[in-house]
């Protein structure tokens, strides 16, 4: 690689991430800050990985329609990111590897067939108590990372 194909190589590399900080899901207002995700241990690129934010109220998380905000991202193996725009306050996140593409959560009976995650990186294979997953969001904003598990 010749001294200005370095350069340009590492631009190149850095324009995916500075342009996803511009492109967050939800609106930024006054009081809110960054929640930024990243979907560890994404096997391959296939798909999409959706990546849902849910508010601290137990009647809400992984309810249908109970989801403050959905971003779905093209997969980038080994690390997807997502990031929203929220006020401080409790909050739990999910995430799966799309890899179909079809947009749906493919399951059999209650196993997943695709890969999933939760926030605090709780093990779980049906729904987590919400009291394992809720993290807080400071006025400073936050990352969050959570590990992308497969079935066998």
């Amino acid at each position: 690689m010749n001294r200005l194909s370095l350069p340009l190589a590492l631009l190149v590399f850095a324009l995916p991430s500075a342009a996803l900080a511009q492109n967050c899901t939800g609106a930024k207002a006054a009081n809110s800050v960054k929640l930024e995700l990243e979907a560890t241990a994404v096997r391959s690129g296939g798909g999409e990985v959706a990546f849902t934010v849910y508010s601290d109220d137990p009647k809400r998380f992984m309810a249908p329609k109970g989801k403050l905000l959905r971003a779905r991202v093209p997969a980038v193996a080994p690390v997807t990111r997502a990031c929203f725009w929220l006020p401080p306050g409790h909050y739990a996140t999910t995430q799966y590897h799309d890899e179909n593409g079809d947009r749906k959560f493919n399951r059999f009976l209650f196993s997943p067939k695709e890969g999933v995650g939760v926030s605090n990186d709780v093990k779980a294979s049906l729904i987590p108590p919400l009291k394992d997953v809720l993290f807080t969001l400071p006025s400073e904003g936050r990352t969050v990372r959570m590990t992308m598990r497969y079935p066998r």
